[in-house]
């Protein structure tokens, strides 16, 4: 750490004696720079809200970590629906028999990600 951030507070006249500014200046010392991640507030209902803290402790992440990875999977789902859309449309509707294969396929991918 350079000499000029350590002594920022005492140049701007902070006494030693101001825990609350002498540990906000601290503790943004370590704070991320460059590009840090966008903060979202959000309302859940409250069922919703104890699942996802279960699940998030579950599988030893934040909320925040968790809530990212759920995110991520939705958008890929989202992608996945509009590329089968545009096959569709290009190509015609998928048969019965098509979709129950997809559907066996999803459901063995489902099984051994368990096993894994």
């Amino acid at each position: 750490m350079d000499a000029a951030r350590c002594a920022w507070p005492l140049e701007r006249g902070v006494r030693v004696t101001d825990p609350p500014t002498i540990l906000l200046w601290w503790y943004s010392l370590g704070m991320p720079r460059g590009n840090p991640s966008p903060k979202v507030a959000i309302t859940v209902d409250p069922d919703v809200y104890s699942q996802v803290i279960a699940a998030a402790e579950a599988d030893g992440m934040s909320v925040s970590a968790w809530m990212t990875a759920a995110a991520r999977r939705e958008l890929r789902l989202r992608d996945g629906l509009a590329a089968v859309a545009e096959w569709e449309a290009e190509q015609g509707v998928l048969t019965a028999e098509e979709l129950a294969a997809a559907r066996r396929r999803v459901r063995l991918g489902r099984s051994e990600r368990r096993s894994a």
